[in-house]
């Protein structure tokens, strides 16, 4: 500690901070953004290398001699954001109050002092670790100076850096001379990239090497070079990081200037305070809240619900944990919660996979701060005498099946499938905490832990404090029982605290209420059937598709040999950036971070255009993606005991209220390619059954309509026409009998493109025409359809002035980055706040429709189940004689879940598998 020097390349850290995160800001409206990223980034270092002595160097304003030496130096720069430049001061005060040197040398850059610094602490026997994201500091790296980069994890010493750049760091200068260094508008050789520079030093050795031998180098490479001979001794020089700089008025020593500081504690609780950074001024305090002139401090859009719920922190309850050994003492706890006016129960089980889960035991609370844990199968040595698990569901089973009996709980839908699993079926599910806060906040985090700190300011103890993690993790069977009591019961007890605080929130706005009592908590109860229904796999056939896809991407994997001229292997990004860019002289689309030319699917797509490799490798990727994901995975994960697989539902995921299908996902079966239909083959009905999938046509297109109000929009709808050729005939101005078929793909293109804010780039790229005939279909389609556009201009407006936007129904999406300084990120939350409302709409939409469905058929006592829930689409399996009765009313129940502006449509296919009946 006493031996190590800590630098902290600030300059470099504040923008990348500023660019990083998202647009928090306090109470005042003031930004803080780079200024939260700079302490978290602070106390990570300090945390990961102790020293006791370090400096946090930044830019001083004023020219160097770098401008005077090339007055186009970093001329290229925009200047700093406004946003960025008020976060400035505030940073620095931050940074001393932490205990954090700070160093500006006039007429000096940053990494000119950090230079010298490393190379005086050096001499003094130190070892050097810089945390940085530049490059340039590369140059610095030897046996006694690392690098390090806190943003991406990535550490660097003398083989990293080897393995980074491909060159060593006494060659670093030599090779950035070479390509240039664009962030401070330095010029390298015209067309020499990292490969070719690695390349050249190789071969010649350093720079020197390379000029000398600059006529044997052939081609266009050695013609540049020949051109830049004049000017690469200045390009070394503006790019060679100084090490002898005086920095004598600033400092006497390095362990005594440099040494560490005490925290200001009193500062930083102060400036915590003003930036509203309310975790971290727990930690230095253990105070609830701000004080209630700071409460509307907030780190996201105007509007956006942050923090705790309320002015005033929530009183401290005292704990009555209670551990249920005996009858009496169960009978005792089933007389409460039966007269309660409404009870938090949670399980522990074996498992967190919902069908296999065994249960371990049950907390319930019906009182603040008053719970209990009834232990009924911890095993373990020395572990107490419990009632059975039998005993204790037969004494409960009234209660737990009494839809009278009024519940709370964190994820009941998880505890349904675990009392399920012993024969039970939980009813009175009357409040759900999990989806008050998803409804509440949909664009927070929604776990019991994250919910107990923001809202009750209260620590929870977690499921690795009783049960440990990794390797030595142990099933909370083997939890000592005492221990598992305090965690057990404060489950139930934070639930109902957190149900209180919660749902008052909730019920003040009328579209968040209905959202929650009318949409969420029913759909959590019919997606737990669903789960357990399953759906049936035909595993031979999908053992076939396997072998099939194995035999074709074996053809595939020759034909690409053939292409590429030898053999390689397909999924190494490395291997094929070597046949694309060396060997074939492919362009290059996009680098990695690193700097190597990238391979992902984006460049292969861009690639695949005018080459056929890429579109091979696109095919084995998409093959082997099916294969591995799908063919392979789904018959092993049939349960055992159902024959049947069984998915899981995530609701409180997406902002925009869509359902997320995991373990397996069955929503991201691909349907564009005939490998990818023939997965939905092994779908199946058993006998006597069939598959039957009803499916909304158009919906966002005509939840457009119905919200833009656009005359054109509306009337096509009515009059039941095919939208696209209606927007065809209106953009080509022609009849739409007259509408072709061409026509009319690029009416569909432009119609969903636009919804999903597609600007004339993507749409000259997706139609693959020139970008000014893009924007002629854009603005035609604009003039025809004006209240499409008056709709975007005004939700784009309203998302600013807000923080969200809403769907019909009154589902909050909120857009932590509508606002943000950061133009690709505000221009994405730009076009979700289009699109969000559509696909927000139309998940409302299919979880009423799944809501009436399953009512329908357990009104009408009917053998038929829902069975898989797909983006727009319901699939159930029918016996045949209910077949004729589902076919006719499964539309109509689907239509009828809303009264919109246009029609709403379900279209009915069926078949003997999922493919059939798509």
């Amino acid at each position: 500690m006493d031996k190590t020097l800590l630098l902290v390349d600030g300059s470099s850290y504040l923008y990348r901070a500023f660019h990083a995160m998202p647009d928090l800001r306090n109470a005042d409206g003031a930004p803080t953004g780079a200024i939260y990223g700079m302490i978290n980034m602070l106390r990570r270092l300090r945390k990961d290398y102790p020293s006791a002595c370090m400096a946090c160097v930044f830019d001083a304003k004023g020219k160097t001699f770098r401008d005077d030496l090339y007055p186009e130096y970093k001329a290229q720069r925009a200047s700093m954001p406004d946003d960025l430049s008020r976060q400035i001061e505030p940073i620095h005060e931050v940074v001393r109050a932490m205990g954090w040197p700070i160093l500006m040398v006039e007429g000096i850059e940053a990494d000119d002092v950090i230079g010298t610094l490393a190379v005086e602490a050096e001499k003094q026997g130190m070892s050097v670790v810089v945390s940085t994201g530049d490059k340039d500091l590369a140059q610095l790296v030897n046996r006694q100076v690392t690098l390090v980069n806190t943003m991406s994890n990535e550490k660097l010493d003398i083989e990293g850096v080897v393995a980074k750049f491909g060159v060593p760091p006494e060659l670093i200068v030599d090779y950035l001379t070479l390509i240039g260094d664009t962030v401070d508008n330095v010029p390298g050789v015209d067309k020499v990239g990292p490969k070719t520079a690695v390349k050249m030093l190789t071969q010649y050795g350093t720079l020197d090497g390379i000029v000398e031998h600059a006529d044997e180098i052939k081609g266009v490479v050695g013609q540049n070079l020949r051109n830049a001979l004049d000017w690469l001794p200045k390009a070394k020089v503006l790019i060679t990081v100084k090490t002898d700089c005086d920095l004598s008025a600033h400092m006497q020593s390095i362990c005594d200037t440099l040494a560490q500081k005490p925290e200001d504690r009193e500062a930083m609780i102060a400036f915590f305070k003003k930036m509203g950074f309310k975790t971290w001024l727990r930690e230095l305090t253990g105070e609830a809240e701000l004080p209630a002139s700071d409460q509307s401090a907030k780190t996201a859009p105007a509007g956006a619900p942050q923090g705790g719920l309320f002015d005033t922190p929530p009183a401290d309850v005292p704990r009555q944990y209670e551990t249920v050994l005996t009858e009496a003492d169960l009978e005792r706890w089933i007389a409460k919660i039966d007269a309660a006016a409404l009870t938090s129960v949670d399980t522990e089980t074996t498992s967190l996979e919902p069908m296999q889960a065994q249960l371990v035991g049950i907390s319930l609370c019906c009182e603040p701060g008053v719970a209990c844990y009834i232990p009924v199968a911890h095993h373990y040595q020395d572990a107490p005498a419990q009632l059975s698990r039998e005993l204790v569901l037969e004494k409960m089973r009234g209660w737990l099946e009494d839809a009278g009996k009024p519940k709370v709980g964190q994820n009941l839908k998880y505890d349904s499938h675990v009392f399920a699993n012993h024969g039970i079926t939980l009813r009175g599910i009357e409040h759900d905490t999990l989806l008050e806060s998803y409804v509440f906040e949909s664009h927070r985090s929604h776990d019991m832990d994250s919910l107990a700190l923001r809202h009750l300011n209260r620590k929870t103890i977690s499921y690795t404090d009783v049960c440990g993690k990794g390797a030595s993790q142990i099933g909370f069977d083997e939890v000592a029982i005492d221990k598992a009591t305090e965690y057990a019961a404060e489950d139930a007890d934070i639930t109902l605290q957190l149900h209180q605080r919660m749902l008052p929130q909730v019920e003040e706005d009328t579209g968040m209420a209905h959202i929650y009592r009318e949409i969420e908590l029913p759909t959590a109860v019919v997606l737990q059937k669903i789960e357990r229904n399953g759906v049936l796999i035909d595993p031979d056939r999908l053992n076939t598709q396997s072998n099939e896809l194995g035999k074709r991407m074996l053809e595939i994997e020759k034909n690409a040999y053939e292409l590429a001229g030898q053999p390689f292997n397909l999924n190494s990004p490395k291997q094929i950036g070597e046949i694309f860019f060396e060997r074939l002289q492919l362009p290059v689309v996009k680098k990695t971070p690193s700097g190597a030319p990238s391979t992902d699917e984006e460049v292969l797509q861009k690639l695949a255009e005018d080459y056929p490799l890429p579109k091979v490798l696109l095919d084995y990727r998409g093959l082997s993606k099916l294969k591995s994901t799908y063919t392979d995975k789904l018959p092993k994960m049939i349960n055992a005991r159902t024959g049947r697989v069984h998915t899981n539902y995530a609701q409180a995921v997406a902002v925009t209220g869509r359902l997320a299908s995991n373990d397996p996902n069955l929503q991201n079966i691909p349907i564009r390619t005939a490998e990818g239909r023939r997965i939905r083959e092994a779908f199946v009905a058993p006998e006597g059954s069939v598959i039957v999938s009803a499916d909304y046509s158009q919906i966002e297109l005509r939840i457009m309509a119905h919200i833009s109000e656009d005359e054109n929009m509306l009337r096509a709808f009515a009059e039941g026409e095919d939208i696209h050729r209606a927007t065809a005939a209106e953009i080509f101005g022609v009849e739409t009998a007259a509408v072709e078929s061409e026509q009319r793909r690029y009416a569909k293109v432009i119609n969903f493109g636009l919804i999903y804010g597609m600007s004339a780039f993507g749409l000259a790229g997706n139609l693959g025409i020139e970008r000014a005939a893009a924007q002629n279909y854009i603005e035609r389609y604009f003039a025809r359809f004006a209240g499409v556009k008056r709709y975007m201009d005004e939700t784009r407006l309203e998302a600013k002035a807000r923080g969200y936007v809403q769907t019909v129904f009154g589902r909050r999406l909120w857009l932590p980055e509508i606002n943000s300084p950061n133009g690709p990120r505000r221009q994405g939350a730009e076009r979700a706040a289009i699109n969000a409302p559509m696909q927000g709409t139309a998940a409302d939409l299919i979880k009423l429709s799944m809501i009436a469905v399953q009512n329908w058929l357990e009104t009408e006592k009917l053998q038929s189940k829902m069975i898989m829930q797909v983006h727009d689409e319901l699939v159930l399996e029918v016996p045949e004689n209910e077949l004729v009765l589902v076919r006719e009313q499964l539309p109509a129940l689907m239509a009828g879940v809303a009264q919109l502006k246009v029609p709403l449509l379900a279209e009915v296919g069926i078949g003997k598998n999922w493919d059939e009946a798509h």
